[in-house]
């Protein structure tokens, strides 16, 4: 199995998860970006739309839920979200390809398992989660406010981790951003921040964790310096290895 991050940020996010084997089965996690937008950057990666077999929502926020159904619908891709975030974005038709998601209900497709599980995030039902081929387990954790028992222990014992690491509190604190949204982003349904994100990093570190990609890093509230500093310090590894998805082109394949 392996993964990309296709941009990760507040102007769009899209990670694409892959099977081995040889019949590739290819799940993009949001679609927080214009149809064109996402064609290309698909391109980028070697993809092609029409490589796409299912898609996950994880909340109906614009960066992320984006040009969902217009590429389900174009490319009869099945989608999964869950319940609330289909109600919040005003319940559209999707011509039958739409999958309601759960919180703990694995989804098995393609020879993929996926587990969606509730975070603490100001939206109407928001999921993230885990998937695994039976070899390997990816986690996928952005867009929380802060971490969970129950978070937590969805994502034990994974092999790869995409982490939200959004702002750096005192960069937040002292950015031209109205106290409303000072209060919102930094509290407990808003984002993680760098040293939250770190501790989280912290507890799920075993030997098998191969992969963190830093991601959703806030433009004005952070910098890719910063959080490759502190998880260099968690990680005990050089900055200069630490990954970072870039809000304009991800990062590059990661296999697992």
């Amino acid at each position: 199995m392996r993964f990309r991050s296709l941009g990760s940020g507040s102007t769009g996010n899209a990670t694409v998860i892959e099977s081995g084997g040889l019949l590739p089965f290819r799940m993009l996690v949001d679609c927080g970006l214009g149809i064109k937008q996402l064609q290309y950057r698909l391109l980028r990666a070697g993809l092609q739309p029409e490589d796409i077999n299912a898609i996950f929502i994880t909340h109906e926020h614009g960066d992320h839920i984006g040009c969902a159904r217009a590429m389900a619908l174009r490319y009869r891709i099945p989608v999964w979200m869950s319940k609330g975030t289909h109600a919040a974005i005003g319940s559209p038709d999707f011509d039958g390809l739409l999958h309601i998601a759960r919180d703990g209900q694995t989804i098995e497709t393609g020879g993929l398992q996926i587990t969606p599980f509730t975070v603490p995030h100001d939206a109407r039902e928001p999921l993230q989660l885990t998937c695994t081929d039976g070899a390997s387990k990816l986690g996928v954790l952005t867009d929380l406010g802060h971490a969970t028992t129950h978070v937590m222990s969805h994502l034990a014992d994974c092999n790869g981790l995409l982490l939200e690491f959004n702002h750096d509190a005192d960069l937040l604190e002292q950015s031209s951003y109205p106290f409303f949204l000072k209060r919102r982003v930094g509290g407990l349904y808003g984002h993680l921040s760098n040293h939250a994100a770190a501790e989280i990093t912290r507890e799920l570190l075993h030997e098998g964790l191969i992969h963190i990609v830093a991601a959703h890093l806030s433009i004005q509230n952070n910098r890719p310096s910063l959080v490759q500093d502190l998880l260099a310090q968690t990680l005990s590894r050089a900055a200069a290895d630490i990954v970072v998805a870039k809000p304009d082109e991800g990062c590059g394949w990661l296999q697992l």
